[in-house]
């Protein structure tokens, strides 16, 4: 499923409203691979994502993210533009 900027935003917006904490625990990064001018890398790296709504309301999510980075010129910091998550709930 693919959302828009617009939905992703609001759903985010939502997320973080309700939340009253989100812990994001990064793995191993599966595979990467980067363009010749070095300005576009995709990368894969799983991830497990803690969401506490209350103390009797946690949300655990684990799964992979595919990551489209950008950046303009190679000193520039890489920027996400594209999230493909693979999680599994």
């Amino acid at each position: 499923m693919t959302w828009g900027r617009d939905e992703e935003m609001r759903t985010a917006w939502g997320l973080f409203q309700n939340a009253q904490r989100l812990d994001i625990l990064w793995n191993d990064i599966v595979s990467s691979s980067m363009d010749s001018t070095s300005t576009k890398a995709m990368v894969k790296r799983g991830f497990n994502l803690t969401v506490t709504f209350n103390p009797s309301d946690i949300v655990y999510v684990s799964g992979y993210a595919n990551l489209t980075l950008e950046r303009i010129r190679t000193q520039d910091p890489w920027m996400i533009v594209r999230w493909n998550d693979e999680s599994n709930n």
